[in-house]
């Protein structure tokens, strides 16, 4: 295996079936005695990625005065 300017691996086909690792997969690395290792995150999945961002909003406006920000008048 080689590492690209970017710091990235390929891991190859037959690992990423035996881990279940498929787009968008969090892994973490980690080491013991000198070896690292690949391994899945036990992190819940978000139903969207959007999820952590609900609520947040600070503007004290009503949907039609923000639409009408975003819209050509």
């Amino acid at each position: 295996m080689r590492v690209t300017t970017k710091g990235q691996v390929t891991i190859p086909r037959s690992i990423r079936e035996k881990l279940g690792i498929v787009p968008e997969t969090d892994i973490d690395f980690q080491e013991d005695n000198g070896r690292f290792y690949i391994v899945k995150t036990t992190k819940p999945k978000s139903s969207s990625k959007f999820k952590k961002f609900r609520g947040i909003a600070s503007a004290k406006m009503t949907t039609d005065e923000i639409l009408n920000l975003t819209r050509e008048i």
